[in-house]
């Protein structure tokens, strides 16, 4: 039996779409090993969204062909796509496929073994229209399944190359997410995860059916559903409809990721993201009207060109004020290619550096906080592994929970009092009467 192993670089979209192409090479009877084990074939699939990215990319390479000189190794995503003759002329690499025809993997491999031809499939995603599927029926190992139902971006921030890898915005068809998430459910899946290149952006590409519609679907039809999560939404796309159906659904959970990238107006505009904190200020407000519990992380880059020591500063102080509850912070990485890495005023890496850890500092104290808000609630818990005498799991809210309580069984969701707190963790007791 010939074994495959495969390297997942990058964001939930390329975990989600090795998942999909191993579950091709099984069906076919490949047996799926670490990527540090001796590999017949090795599958990179790469991430371009900074330069070390690619650079992370090419060291992969270079490490599966040291493990197994005569193993056949395919390169394939975003820096496959981006870069596709620069990854093709890398000593050892078989197969290249760009963002399109993943599915073909198993077939190309084949091919190669065959004719030991070099295979390139890398297409102008600026031309696609359709969604790709590929459809994944379990998860090694996992007590949530993460389901893709769109791929490509418009929005073309001024710091990011993804658009030109991934393409325009296309959605899956509705039938077919429903029709997967009953399947992901049925196989014991408690909790989904909606993912995509751009999540929310599903449907802007369709007629008269939105993201909000599918929500509403999915919480509606999918039959044993118990927790519908989002990956990550634009503020832009946080409706007042989606807020009222959060608000009122005891399936979506009470967590969303919104990035923000910058809390300076100057900035923002200068990373052509569309909004302005007052703008995403006052819908934060009325999400946490509307859900009191709620939890809302983001991402922010720090050191954009030309930021100043006062534009940080404003950052800082208007994220402390909004009280995000984690910070996803990253130092401004210039990346080949996009506008930013042309603009004038690139900040030094030791200033990028103070800043992140400035950042990160006010992350562990504002997680630390809103954990400490928990205390006395009840929560429901997705319990998903056992350590150190804990049963372990996560609240709709997204905050860690642990409980001394061997009558607890995992992949399923408990009320859970909580009692105290150990740095962000919670530590609760199972509610017996809500059981």
């Amino acid at each position: 039996m010939s074994k495959v192993a495969f390297q997942t670089l990058g964001c939930k979209v390329n975990s989600y779409e090795s998942e999909g192409m191993l579950e091709l090479f099984k069906k076919k009877g490949y047996e799926s090993v670490d990527f540090k084990e001796k590999s017949d074939i090795y599958v990179i699939n790469t991430c371009t969204v900074t330069n070390t990215g690619d650079a992370k990319s090419r060291q992969m390479i270079r490490r599966a062909r040291k493990r197994n000189p005569n193993s056949i190794i395919a390169v394939v995503g975003c820096y496959a796509q981006i870069a596709s003759a620069a990854v093709a002329d890398i000593d050892g690499v078989d197969i290249v496929i760009g963002t399109q025809n993943k599915n073909k993997i198993v077939e190309y491999v084949e091919d190669y073994l065959k004719n030991k031809q070099q295979i390139i499939d890398v297409h102008d995603v600026m031309k696609l229209k359709s969604f790709e599927d590929l459809n994944i029926a379990s998860f090694e190992n996992r007590t949530r399944a993460f389901m893709k139902i769109q791929d490509g971006c418009n929005n073309f921030c001024t710091f990011c190359i993804i658009p030109y890898a991934r393409g325009a915005i296309r959605s899956r068809d509705k039938e077919d997410v429903i029709r997967q998430a009953q399947e992901l459910v049925d196989k014991g899946f408690v909790e989904i995860v909606l993912t995509g290149i751009h999540t929310a952006g599903y449907g802007i590409d369709l007629e008269d059916y939105s993201f909000y519609d599918l929500l509403k679907d999915l919480t509606n039809k999918v039959k044993g559903l118990k927790r519908l999560r989002i990956s990550s939404i634009e503020m832009s796309q946080v409706t007042p409809d989606i807020i009222n159906l959060m608000a009122h659904s005891s399936i979506i959970v009470d967590h969303l990721h919104i990035p923000i990238q910058s809390g300076n107006d100057k900035i923002l505009k200068k990373m052509a993201r569309h909004y302005t904190t007052s703008e995403f200020e006052e819908k934060l407000n009325k999400l946490k009207e509307a859900l009191p519990n709620l939890s809302v992380t983001t991402d922010v880059i720090v050191g954009f060109p030309g930021e100043t020591e006062e534009d940080f500063e404003s950052t800082y102080q208007w994220i402390k004020k909004n009280h995000f509850n984690q910070l996803h912070v990253f130092p401004y990485s210039a990346r080949t290619g996009t506008p930013a890495a042309r603009m004038p005023y690139q900040i030094p890496g030791d200033i990028k550096k103070k800043r992140v850890k400035r950042l990160l500092q006010l992350s562990d104290s504002l997680k630390a906080e809103f954990a400490s808000w928990q205390i006395g609630k009840y929560l429901d818990v997705l319990f998903e592994e056992e350590k150190d005498g804990y049963k372990i799991g996560h609240a709709s809210n997204y905050l860690k929970v642990k409980v001394r309580d061997q009558d607890i069984i995992l992949n399923q969701i408990y009320s859970i009092h909580i009692k105290e707190q150990n740095g962000v963790d919670l530590i609760g007791e199972r509610n017996e009467k809500n059981q």
